[in-house]
């Protein structure tokens, strides 16, 4: 975006790339409401008062105060021990072939357990749901009855919850899923803290490994927290025999 001037407090100038740097710091749904002209007019404002504010500061030499510098030192030392800490992380790296080896060594990490996709219609009260089976037994199908009556906001997918494994769902709610099979629903309708349940199991997969490329970034992530952990450790460690620490005796 071009370089445009909005503004000048006492001789300096602020630009629309300052308002723009200023929205990109700013969490994401804050930041939509500076998107308008009347958002970015009303930033930009703010944008003025720190400068005027920041010029009484000048004026007053609240800079030289010693309560001002003790907030500046105290930053200085905040910052660079957060730099140091981070320089340090950056330098360690989890090359691809550590990942490759961590994956192929530890295959029990990396199975995707049994699956089951299921649909199902939410309904208030049991009589309901017993009355919607009997329909669907009619010949209404099952994906209309959900759009039609089912309390669950799936019902615009025709009740379909995608894949889920065992420990997802409520006890209730999982057994009875699991129990059925591929494109069979329950007989009656089953009850949990939700409400009445109509379910259809529409496939069903079994345990299997889970491809490299699906998690190397993943993988490569945890063994990096991993080198990262035992990394920093050590370095501290290190850096005890470089600058005296005297652990105290009084019981935290």
């Amino acid at each position: 975006m071009e370089k445009k001037p909005l503004a000048t407090v006492d001789g300096k100038t602020i630009y629309t790339t300052d308002l723009d740097a200023l929205i990109k710091q700013l969490p994401q749904e804050q930041a939509n409401q500076f998107t308008s002209k009347e958002g970015r007019r009303q930033l930009l404002e703010e944008l003025i008062a720190q400068e005027l504010f920041y010029l009484e500061g000048k004026k007053a030499k609240v800079d030289e105060s010693e309560e001002f510098q003790k907030m500046l030192i105290d930053a200085e030392e905040k910052l660079l021990k957060t730099h140091m800490i981070a320089k340090f992380m950056m330098d360690i790296t989890i090359p691809d072939e550590e990942v490759q080896k961590f994956y192929d060594e530890n295959p029990n990490q990396f199975i995707a357990p049994d699956s089951i996709r299921a649909s199902h219609i939410l309904l208030p009260n049991e009589e309901q749901a017993s009355t919607i089976i009997e329909e669907i037994k009619a010949g209404k199908s099952f994906e209309a009855a959900a759009k039609e009556y089912s309390i669950c906001p799936s019902n615009d997918k025709g009740g379909d919850l995608s894949y889920f494994s065992k420990g997802q769902m409520v006890p209730e709610f999982e057994t009875a899923a699991f129990a059925l099979e591929i494109n069979e629903m329950t007989e009656l309708p089953v009850k949990t803290q939700f409400g009445y349940h109509i379910i259809k199991l529409t496939d069903r997969k079994i345990a299997q490994t889970i491809p490299f490329d699906a998690v190397k970034e993943n993988a490569r992530n945890y063994l990096l927290r991993e080198k990262q952990n035992k990394a920093f450790i050590g370095k501290v460690e290190d850096l005890k025999q470089k600058y005296p620490v005297k652990m105290e005796t009084t019981i935290l």
